[in-house]
């Protein structure tokens, strides 16, 4: 693979094919992406653990396309790398114990929350080295927003 076409599969995949480019906001691009996805899936049929299956499986690619986008734009953490909110957003919504309109909402905006305010430790997680500290506070953002999800669920308030 040439060194031109490596760089346009990262950017590819860490963009989230173009969502990373949306002219407003797009890390929530990115998450409206993961949960438009993951509404269609569930729909198909997809349960709480196939979030936590697809969250793993991208995780590589997503270090990958993250480190060497912002290696090659020379900016820790570009504002066009998404591919980390929406694996934030997959592990946001494994917490869901019913999937509805209110579940995939509440999974967005915790999500968002978390991924904005940046509690302990996520913000740390934000400082270890290149795609993997891209990707490593969303994850954690994701398994806050699971967390609440999940204690909402068991008092059944959505």
């Amino acid at each position: 693979m040439t060194t031109k076409s490596r760089l346009k599969l990262a950017n590819l995949v860490s963009s989230w094919f173009g969502c990373g480019y949306a002219p407003f906001a797009p890390g929530t691009a990115g998450s409206a992406a993961a949960a438009i996805i993951g509404a269609v899936l569930v729909y198909a049929g997809l349960a709480w653990w196939g979030f936590l299956a697809m969250a793993a499986a991208l995780w590589f690619p997503a270090v990958w396309s993250a480190g060497v986008t912002a290696q090659a734009m020379g900016v820790k953490d570009p504002g066009c790398v998404v591919v980390d909110e929406v694996l934030g957003q997959w592990i946001a919504l494994a917490g869901a114990r019913v999937y509805n309109w209110k579940s995939f909402l509440a999974a967005f905006a915790l999500f968002r929350l978390f991924d904005i305010w940046k509690p302990a430790p996520v913000r740390q997680l934000e400082a270890l080295p290149g795609g993997i500290g891209i990707n490593a506070d969303d994850a954690m953002a994701g398994v806050y927003a699971a967390l609440v999800l999940l204690a909402a669920g068991w008092f059944n308030l959505y």
